[in-house]
């Protein structure tokens, strides 16, 4: 299993914006379709965003859409969340998460039970 290291978490005002990383190691990078997740006091961890192992493909929640940009860098080992336009409603904890696929598996994964490995988290509070 890789692990995982987030940053970039902090305290924003409405509006703002914010770069996560995640930075992987112990494992082939390019072998794992990775995801961003976030959970808020008293609420389930939610799946935020997704990408393929390629990168070719990717996935927002609807709550996210046309604000977050998921992208990755194969090179680096590392996958990163753009977040812009923040609301306080995006105050969480992100979690980056990774799955192990096969070669042959291009697709995304979205259930947060199908991941193999979570990093620690990271704090996001937007403020109004």
């Amino acid at each position: 299993q890789v692990q995982l290291v987030e940053s970039g978490g902090g305290l924003v005002q409405a509006g703002g914006s914010l770069r996560l990383s995640c930075a992987a190691s112990g494992g082939t990078f390019s072998r794992h379709a990775m995801g961003w997740f976030r959970q808020a006091p008293g609420k389930e961890r939610e799946v935020v965003a997704a990408i393929s192992r390629s990168g070719g493909s990717t996935y927002y929640a609807d709550s996210v859409k046309d604000r977050f940009t998921i992208s990755r860098d194969n090179a680096k080992i590392t996958v990163y969340l753009q977040m812009n336009s923040l609301k306080p409603e995006d105050t969480a904890v992100y979690y980056c998460a990774a799955k192990e696929v096969s070669l042959s598996f291009s697709g995304l994964v979205l259930t947060r039970a199908t991941y193999d490995s979570w990093g620690q988290g990271t704090q996001v509070t937007v403020s109004s």
